[in-house]
């Protein structure tokens, strides 16, 4: 018995098959090969068709049933993760009315902002637990103003996760934890969120219709099946944005539990098990995948620009040419704790959020031309970026998480151990390194909404766990100290 897990990103989709017993992914294949294409028709804006989506997954489909051999009888249920915030147009006859405008498409931040300041910042983020944004609603707002024709001949509205769920089914749907991430939900009157809805003059007949994340959410029509080597009935049982997903792919679901990647730039995206906002709106807060009527599960999410992409700039501009990553890292370790006193504020790679939209840009503080070399600035620049997951951890703590432990797929600035005992010396968390990937995650999802699966602690007895890293104590007061250090510069750049 098998298990379909499919990632819906923008720059390629990926498609994952696992065996239910043994947990394990028998083949996986992503489409195109290189970056899809982002259509900008101007600054700031950007879209995708959503049939284009369609056409990789059919590919990557076709690749790993041929990789495997697995039969299409043998795969029990088909699990989604997607890119998060899109908004897809279709029609009744559920036609695309237009490209899709995606997640990096800012054109909708001027309706959602007017929407914060008119329908007030304390009610917004009461309710929604965020300012509108730019995010799904708001990007409707601007359909409707700007292509009032298109807008009229909207039937349903959905997440890029609902339109690939409707052409497997023929079944239009979506999810609580789709609907809060789209400004859609309302968790004070635990519903649709009708007062955003009646301030943009929107019908709640254009949301879909709610289903369980873990549940079924239709079945593979004959047509698909046939498009994409399948059987037909094959339950769609599971679907989640791309960093829920994440955070269900790493087994992050429990109150004080964190995912985190560390890419070109960072994410930390925390559980937490009460209502709670921001009140200067430096992260964003939607359900996490096993929020329901009864118990709170909400996903907290950082996002921080200036991560890896530092790192890959000091490797490129301030290491000896030709040095590798591992190298790298070896060289910044000869540096002690806090790197001699040097700080380095990462935030070189566009406005950060938790900043609250400040350009604060990168620095270099404290170097003393006759103490520090390269190891200096190298370590200074790791233990910078650790030190803004750091600082948006405590926003976390401050709306009332209990932060204990972090998982992390062993990849990217994960892979250097100088970033991951200063992560766990800094935070006091333990640091859990797994091998794992969206599309596993989504088929595991899949799992646990057939039954298969009786809970996450059974789908997730398997994954692989590659490493432990616990805070060493006798080291926590050195990296406290050049965190001290660190916020003091923040705070003297404005």
């Amino acid at each position: 018995m098998y298990l379909l897990g499919y990632d819906i990103g923008s720059s390629s989709v990926k498609a994952s098959l696992v065996d239910a017993g043994t947990g394990k992914c028998v083949a996986s294949a992503f489409y195109p090969k290189k970056e899809a294409e982002i259509i900008a028709l101007r600054p700031g804006w950007a879209e995708q068709h959503p049939e284009m989506w369609w056409e990789n997954l059919r590919t990557a489909t076709g690749a790993v049933l041929a990789e495997s051999g697995v039969a299409a009888q043998d795969i029990a249920a088909i699990g989604i993760s997607y890119q998060m915030h899109g908004l897809v147009c279709v029609d009744k006859d559920q036609r695309v009315l237009r490209p899709a405008i995606i997640w990096c498409d800012s054109r909708a931040v001027p309706y959602g902002d007017r929407a914060f300041h008119t329908l007030g910042e304390e009610r917004c983020l009461a309710h929604l637990l965020n300012s509108p944004g730019n995010f799904t609603a708001s990007k409707l707002a601007w359909i409707k103003e700007n292509e009032p024709e298109v807008y009229a001949r909207i039937d349903k509205v959905m997440l890029p996760g609902d339109y690939i769920a409707m052409k497997l089914t023929g079944e239009v749907c979506t999810t609580v934890s789709g609907l809060s991430e789209g400004m859609f939900w309302d968790f004070q009157e635990n519903g649709v969120a009708r007062f955003l809805l009646e301030h943009y003059g929107f019908d709640a007949s254009l949301l879909a219709p709610v289903r369980p994340t873990f549940a079924e959410q239709g079945r593979t029509s004959a047509s698909a099946a046939a498009e994409l080597g399948l059987r037909p009935g094959i339950p769609v049982t599971y679907r989640a944005g791309d960093q829920p997903n994440n955070a269900l792919s790493l087994n992050v679901f429990e109150p004080g539990e964190i995912a985190s990647t560390a890419g070109t730039s960072g994410v930390v995206y925390g559980v937490n098990g009460a209502v709670s906002y921001d009140p200067l709106s430096r992260v964003n807060t939607f359900a996490h995948v096993n929020h329901t009527d009864t118990q709170t599960r909400l996903g907290v999410l950082l996002c921080i620009n200036g991560t890896g992409i530092l790192n890959s700039w000091m490797k490129h501009t301030v290491a000896p040419e030709g040095l590798s990553y591992a190298a790298m890292n070896d060289l910044a370790a000869q540096a002690p704790i806090g790197a001699g006193g040097v700080s380095v504020l990462p935030f070189g790679n566009g406005a950060e959020r938790m900043l609250q939209n400040r350009e604060a840009g990168c620095s270099v503080h404290g170097v003393n031309f006759n103490v520090h070399d390269r190891s200096h600035l190298l370590r200074a620049a790791q233990e910078g970026i650790v030190f803004s997951f750091k600082y948006g951890i405590d926003i976390m703590q401050g709306m009332g998480m209990d932060v204990r432990k972090i998982h992390a797929g062993h990849a990217n600035m994960f892979l250097s151990p100088l970033f991951r005992h200063t992560l766990a010396g800094v935070t006091g968390a333990t640091i859990e390194l797994y091998d794992t990937d969206g599309a596993v995650g989504a088929a595991k999802g899949a799992g646990m909404g057939a039954g298969i699966y009786k809970d996450h602690r059974e789908a997730f007895a398997t994954l692989d766990r590659l490493a432990v890293i616990e805070p060493v104590q006798a080291d926590v007061p050195a990296y406290e100290e050049a965190y001290r250090r660190w916020l003091d510069c923040l705070g003297r750049i404005g």
